[in-house]
């Protein structure tokens, strides 16, 4: 009789939605495949870690495909209203599943017309940027109305998944920013995330992320977006640049120290002759 006591649905679903969660950029399936091997129950899965396939793509900015759009749209938290995602660049909504990473039940919808003027001039703006510094690249700006003044996000997004050689990384920003029309100073604040999965002989992830406040100044809707996507660039290259040489710190210290390259008898182990060490006569003993 086994001494562990059986895993009840809610723990099976809790476990499943942590595995979900953490997967790394790019590798959504697999992860997905074990868990549900694992769970072995698909209408459980399904009930108990759906929240969980949501929070995931809107936290990847998962970037969708949408039919009548010129380019895709990313689903974020920003756009997500109630579970019908909203694309400001076509203006239609739709519903998006968050498993099969489809949109469907795609519809015309009404746009924020007090925003709008600043959303597109930020959004050309952001879109320059993209083509310029990101091969692969994503973006979305979003807008609306509040208490008289505009709030502003962009959201940026690029990924290279090279599953073939053993790694998948993702970069993620948002950058937000409250307008008064009438003009004057704010403070846009920031958020870049870095996380790179490499698993060729061994494991490693790098999971970085920074908040950053921009002074800027408000006045056309052209001139505000050009000044702030030029703070959003330089600020993305400082940490590009930090994140760089960084890395190349640990790779000559952190690195090195995680783990030898050879055990202390500076020689590798010999499988074909394991019952010759000590713990090979061990374990002789034990059977």
């Amino acid at each position: 009789m086994s001494d562990f006591e059986p895993i009840s649905d809610a723990e099976k679903t809790k476990i499943a939605s942590d595995f979900i969660l953490h997967a790394p950029p790019g590798e959504f399936n697999e992860v997905f495949n074990d868990v549900r091997i694992l769970v072995n129950n698909d209408d459980l899965l399904r009930e108990g870690a759906g929240e969980a396939f949501a929070k995931y793509n809107k936290d990847q900015f998962t970037p969708a495909t949408i039919d009548g759009a010129d380019k895709q749209t990313l689903i974020t938290q920003f756009n997500d209203h109630n579970g019908q995602f909203f694309d400001p660049t076509s203006k239609q909504s739709f519903k998006y599943d968050h498993m099969r990473k489809e949109a469907s039940d795609v519809q015309p919808a009404s746009i924020d017309n007090n925003s709008e003027p600043w959303r597109l001039a930020l959004a050309n703006a952001v879109g320059g940027y993209i083509k310029d510094h990101f091969p692969h690249g994503n973006s979305s700006v979003f807008g609306r109305t509040k208490d008289k003044k505009i709030i502003l996000v962009a959201c940026i997004e690029d990924h290279l998944f090279q599953p073939n050689n053993y790694w998948n990384g993702r970069w993620r920003s948002q950058w937000s920013v409250t307008v008064d029309p009438s003009g004057g100073s704010v403070e846009a604040s920031g958020l870049i995330k870095v996380q790179v999965h490499y698993y060729e002989d061994g494991n490693v992830q790098l999971v970085s992320h920074k908040e950053i406040k921009i002074p800027l100044e408000i006045t056309t809707p052209d001139n505000t977006a050009a000044a702030f996507v030029k703070a959003i660039a330089d600020a993305e290259l400082v940490y590009q640049s930090n994140l760089s040489e960084d890395y190349i710190s640990m790779s000559d210290t952190t690195f090195k120290a995680l783990r030898r390259q050879l055990p202390i008898t500076r020689s590798k182990f010999n499988w074909k002759q394991w019952n010759h060490y000590d713990i090979g006569k061990k374990l002789n003993q034990t059977q």
